[in-house]
């Protein structure tokens, strides 16, 4: 299956993310930041980024524009994942390069659904 990059600096998301990812056949990868998000991209080259918002050094649309906008990772679509939820939210994200939202708590379905609609 693919390789997915997992960035929340909730270790109680990051825990519940993978969980549901690894289940589904999914290998993970984990940052807890945005700067450590941007090195592993361009390091690991996953096949897909789930990436919170909030979150301390390089926020998540920061990290996302850096990812989307950089030759040698700017393929990998960057989904991002967070509690905010609202338009200008996503249409920042949008503008930022990223692929799709979801909105926290992610179900199952919505994690699978994307990934599949993605990969």
């Amino acid at each position: 299956m693919a390789k997915i990059l997992v960035v929340d600096d909730s270790q109680t998301q990051i825990q519940s993310i993978t969980k549901i990812l690894q289940k589904n056949g999914h290998e993970t990868i984990v940052a807890e930041d945005g700067d450590a998000a941007v090195s592993l991209a361009r390091s690991e080259l996953p096949d897909l980024i789930l990436m919170d918002v909030v979150m301390p050094g390089l926020n998540g649309f920061q990290a996302t524009r850096h990812i989307t906008k950089t030759e040698g990772t700017q393929h990998i679509p960057v989904v991002m994942l967070s509690s905010k939820d609202q338009e200008t939210d996503k249409v920042w994200a949008e503008r930022q390069g990223a692929s799709g939202y979801i909105i926290k708590p992610a179900t199952e379905k919505d994690l699978l659904d994307i990934i599949s609609k993605l990969l």
